[in-house]
């Protein structure tokens, strides 16, 4: 009997736990790094045509798709409303849409979210550009709680005009990060609640922090010198908070130009790398000193002046994209490039952007043309291993899942089969 019932549990954590490594559940996937969680299936190759399992028309958006529980999870433009969407991860067929909020343009894009869903076992969490955030049910995408970032937290939304500066400018595009049974979201009142933590069941507030209007990426979540931190890429600085209270440990000044700041910071041992098309790309040391904590510019490589593209980190070096369609690998600890191949992207239309996904020792690359690249992450050379044309022109990371690579581009949800 004892026995049996071992054997019942083992099975229970390893279905459990393949089931978890199975989803890609918000940005930049299982822990927000880019990468496929340990021991996914990774193809040695791509394939000379992509194997596309299912394919769905989509309205208008640049929000990420994302993948959980046998869902994809996805936001797009319908009848000038920001909605929700949940389809079946097997055959691309549509469960549920759930309206948002009155759909935002400027000049950057078509209309439409931008703000990847970030899924969490039965809920996901769903966010405007206007700052109307939403808890809703997995299953049918029922309303379990709400919060204004406006109306409720004195947050300022000006749009595309004047100084307007952050995400009050281009609207609120970072994704939420899940913390345990905390949820903590680049809110951006100016009264203490930039960052808000609220306890993800109920959407009670548990903590709020600073006065930052946000930049375009969402908080992580890194332990540095032993402390969990919750970090930001605000409009006008990087910050480090306690992720138990939310009070201030550290910030670094960052201002450039109407505080475009899009790039997710990437955490290497005591170093956060974040980059700006004006700043250049920076390494920025956290330490404790005394009963404080300190954190000093290690180093700015302005030649690598990353966009908007956020890099990825494969043991003590970053892979990211650079102007001049340029693929680089520079090492942390000192901010050199080991090497930076100028015009990699060359042949490719509009390649100045892509979403870099970290499988094993390889990087997926998928540019804004829709080419799909294969790339060893190999500190020592540039080697591109295979490429494939996947999609249409798209601006969104992918998720993958299971051997599948779930794309987004303008007109489409895509599955694509990379591994059998």
């Amino acid at each position: 009997m004892k026995r049996s019932i071992l054997t019942a549990l083992v099975l229970v954590l390893v279905v459990g736990g393949w089931c978890v490594a199975a989803d890609w559940p918000r940005w930049r996937g299982p822990d927000n790094t880019g990468y496929a969680p340990a021991g996914a299936a990774a193809p040695a190759t791509l394939p000379d045509a992509p194997k596309v399992v299912w394919r769905a028309a989509i309205g208008d958006g640049l929000a990420s798709p994302v993948v959980s529980g046998g869902r994809v999870f996805h936001l797009d433009h319908q009848a000038g409303q920001e909605t929700a969407r949940a389809a079946d991860a097997a055959t691309g067929k549509p469960l549920w849409g759930e309206p948002l909020d009155e759909v935002f343009k400027d000049a950057q894009s078509a209309p439409g979210p931008r703000c990847t869903p970030v899924a969490d076992g039965d809920r996901v969490y769903v966010q405007s550009c206007r700052g109307e955030f939403r808890c809703l049910a997995a299953a049918d995408g029922k309303v379990r709680w709400r919060a204004n970032f406006v109306k409720d937290f004195g947050a300022v939304f000006i749009g595309e005009s004047g100084s307007a500066a952050g995400a009050s400018r281009h609207g609120y595009t970072g994704s939420a990060v899940v913390d345990g049974d905390r949820l903590i979201v680049g809110v951006g009142g100016r009264q203490g609640a930039s960052v808000v933590c609220f306890e993800k069941q109920t959407g009670r507030v548990l903590w709020k922090s600073q006065d930052d209007i946000p930049g375009y990426s969402g908080p992580v979540i890194a332990t540095i010198a032993g402390t969990k931190q919750v970090i930001s890429f605000a409009s006008e600085a990087v910050v480090g908070l306690d992720a138990a209270d939310g009070r201030l440990l550290w910030r670094e000044p960052v201002r450039t130009t109407l505080g475009r700041h899009v790039t997710t910071p990437v955490v290497v041992g005591d170093t956060v790398v974040v980059a700006s098309h004006q700043a250049g790309l920076i390494g920025i040391r956290v330490a404790r000193e005394g009963d404080g904590w300190v954190a000093k510019r290690a180093w700015t490589n302005r030649r690598l002046a990353v966009n908007f593209a956020s890099p990825v980190a494969v043991g003590p070096y970053l892979y990211g994209i650079a102007p001049g369609k340029a693929l680089f690998a520079v090492d942390v600890a000192s901010g050199e490039p080991a090497w930076s191949e100028r015009g990699f992207f060359d042949g490719l239309t509009d390649a100045e952007y892509a979403s870099l996904l970290v499988l094993g020792d390889t990087l997926l690359v998928l540019t804004e043309s829709g080419h799909l690249l294969l790339v060893a992450a190999d500190p020592k050379a540039c080697r591109l291993i295979s490429k494939v044309q996947a999609c249409g022109k798209n601006w969104c990371n992918p998720a993958y899942a299971d051997g599948r690579l779930y794309l987004r581009d303008a007109k489409e949800l895509l599955c694509v089969q990379l591994v059998p």
